[in-house]
C-alpha cells in the first residue's frame, strides 16, 4: 500500500530511528527554498547535499554569465560608439574580466552561504543520499526515515565522455568556463541553445575567436519561425555560426584542439585552445537508487512526476525545480520549493502547485524574451489567435538609442480579446518580457491593454505598435 507505507514511523522509532516530517535532498534554489518554507511550520525536517551549499545560478549559472554578459556588452558599446555618431579611439585590456567575474560571483555565493549557515546545524548533513525504500535514505552508511520527500538535486551538464577523455580540461562546460583564469585567444562553442549563444556572443565581443556549431539551425528560445529568421540572421552578422554543423572529430594538440567538420560538401578543419560544450544538461536523479523505491523509475526520463503537483506517482514524493522540469528556471525552481511544502505536511492532502505566468529571457544582444504561451504551444492548440507583428528597425526610441535590432509578435485570442503571448527579439527584452507576463496574469483584453498610457519616446511603443497590429485583426 503506497499510501500506508507511511504508517511504518511508529515500527521505525521503535527501532530507536528518528522520523522526519520533511527530508530535502539537495541545497539549490528549490532546495533552499523549500527549507526556508519548511522551517515556519516544523523544526522535524533534515536537509541533506553533496557538494556546495550554494545555488547554480549563483554559483556557475545565471550571475557569473551575466556578470561576464555585462562586461562583454560594455565593451561592444565602447567600440561601437558610430552607432550614435561618436568616434573613439580606446585600448581595452581584459586581462581582469575572468578574475572580475569570480569576485563578483563569489560576492553572490557568500550572501547565499551567510543565509545556510545560520540554520540549525542538526538540520544540514553533507554527503550523497541514496534511497533505501520509500521512507528511508542512506548517507554515508547511516539510515534516516522521512514521512516526505523533497528532491531538489538539481543538473549538471552533458558532454561527450570520449571527447573528455582525449582532451580532458580543454573540454569545458558552463560549470567549468568561468574558473579559466584569463579569456582564451579562441573557442569553439557547440550548440545554440540559451547557454551557447549568450557565452558564445559574450567570448566574441571580449576578444576571443568564437565559432558556434549548431546541429539545427534555430538560436535561442524563439518558436516564432519570422522571429528565428531574423534573430539567426542578426547574431549571424556578428557571431561565426555554423548551422547544422557538427564536429566530424576532435584530435588533442601541444597547444589547442583540431575540430575536423564538413561544411557545405568540404572538409574542413580550424584549431582552438577550448571546446565549450554547452548542449543540455541532465538530471542528477540518478544518483539517487529511485530504482529502490519502485523499479520502474530506473528509467528516469518516463518517471511519473505529476507536472502540477511534482507528486513522484502515489508516494509522498516530490520533484522540483530542474531535476525534473522543461522550465528549468530560477524563479520556477523557488516557487516549487515554497509551495510544495504544504503537501509534504498535509500528506495525503495534494495540493497544485501555483503556476506563475510563463517567462523567460536570453541574455543575448539584442535580448529574446517569453511571455506566457509562446507561438508554437499556441499554434498546436486549439485556441484561435492572431499574431501582432512590430519591427524595431525604425522604431523611434530603438534609432535614438542605436539599438534599432529585432522584432516582436504578440498573440490575442480572437473570441475573448486577451492577451495570450508574446515573443521579443529586441533591445531590453528582460523588462518587457516582465511587463508582458505580468499583464497576462492579469488576463487583460487587447483593448484593456491599449488604453493604458504610453509614454514617449520609449521602446514600450512598439508594444503598442505590435499590440494595435494584432487588434486590426480582430473582427
Amino acid at each position: 500500500d503506497v499510501l500506508g507505507s507511511r504508517g511504518l514511523g511508529d515500527v521505525y522509532k521503535r527501532q530507536g530511528e528518528d522520523m522526519y516530517d520533511i527530508i530535502i535532498i539537495g541545497a539549490g534554489t528549490a532546495g533552499i527554498s523549500a527549507y526556508k518554507e519548511a522551517i515556519k511550520y516544523t523544526s522535524n525536517i533534515m536537509i541533506i547535499n553533496k557538494g556546495p551549499w550554494d545555488t547554480t545560478c549563483v554559483r556557475v549559472g545565471c550571475m557569473p554569465s551575466k556578470v561576464l554578459i555585462s562586461t562583454a556588452n560594455r565593451m561592444y558599446d565602447i567600440q561601437n560608439t558610430n552607432e550614435v555618431a561618436l568616434e573613439v579611439k580606446a585600448e581595452i585590456d581584459t586581462r581582469q574580466v575572468m578574475q572580475h567575474v569570480r569576485d563578483l560571483r563569489d560576492r553572490f555565493a557568500r550572501a547565499t552561504l551567510k543565509d545556510v549557515e545560520s540554520w540549525e546545524a542538526a538540520h544540514k548533513i553533507d554527503g550523497e543520499a541514496k534511497f533505501v525504500n520509500a521512507n528511508t535514505v542512506e548517507v554515508d552508511g547511516k539510515h534516516y526515515q522521512s514521512k516526505s520527500f523533497i528532491l531538489a538535486v538539481g543538473s549538471t551538464p552533458t558532454y561527450n565522455q570520449d571527447w573528455k577523455n582525449k582532451l580532458g580540461n580543454k573540454l569545458i562546460t558552463s560549470d567549468e568556463v568561468f574558473e579559466l583564469e584569463t579569456l582564451p585567444k579562441s573557442i569553439a562553442v557547440i550548440g545554440s541553445g540559451v547557454i551557447a549563444i549568450e557565452l558564445a556572443q559574450a567570448m566574441h565581443r571580449l576578444g576571443v575567436n568564437t565559432t558556434v556549431f549548431a546541429r539545427s539551425k534555430k538560436v535561442g528560445v524563439l518558436s516564432s519561425p519570422n522571429l528565428q529568421e531574423i534573430a539567426q540572421a542578426e547574431l549571424s552578422k556578428e557571431l561565426n555560426i555554423k548551422f547544422e554543423v557538427l564536429p566530424d572529430s576532435i584530435q588533442n594538440l601541444e597547444n589547442g584542439v583540431e575540430i575536423s567538420f564538413i561544411e557545405n560538401n568540404e572538409s574542413k578543419s580550424i584549431q582552438v585552445d577550448y571546446i565549450l560544450n554547452a548542449t543540455g544538461r541532465a538530471t542528477n536523479l540518478s544518483t539517487l537508487s529511485l530504482e529502490n523505491i519502485d523499479q520502474a523509475f530506473s528509467d528516469l526520463k518516463q518517471l511519473p512526476v505529476h507536472h502540477t503537483t511534482k507528486q513522484l506517482a502515489d508516494f509522498p514524493i516530490f520533484i522540483i525545480g530542474d531535476a525534473f522540469t522543461q522550465t528549468p528556471l530560477q524563479h520556477e525552481a523557488a516557487n516549487e520549493g515554497r509551495n510544495v511544502v504544504s503537501s509534504c505536511l498535509d500528506f495525503p492532502n495534494i495540493q497544485h502547485l501555483n503556476n506563475l505566468s510563463p517567462l523567460g529571457i536570453v541574455f543575448c544582444s539584442p535580448e529574446m524574451g517569453i511571455a506566457g504561451q509562446n507561438f508554437a504551444s499556441l499554434s498546436k492548440s486549439d485556441t484561435a489567435f492572431v499574431t501582432g507583428f512590430a519591427s524595431y528597425e525604425k522604431q523611434g526610441r530603438a534609432l535614438v538609442l542605436g539599438k534599432n535590432k529585432g522584432a516582436v509578435e504578440v498573440y490575442v485570442d480572437q473570441q475573448n480579446r486577451k492577451l495570450l503571448g508574446a515573443e521579443l527579439f529586441i533591445e531590453s527584452a528582460e523588462h518587457m518580457t516582465h511587463l508582458l507576463s505580468w499583464i497576462i496574469a492579469e488576463q487583460l483584453t487587447i483593448d484593456e491593454i491599449l488604453a493604458k498610457p504610453f509614454y514617449h519616446p520609449t521602446l514600450e511603443e512598439g508594444l503598442r505598435t505590435a499590440l494595435k497590429h494584432a487588434r486590426r485583426q480582430l473582427k
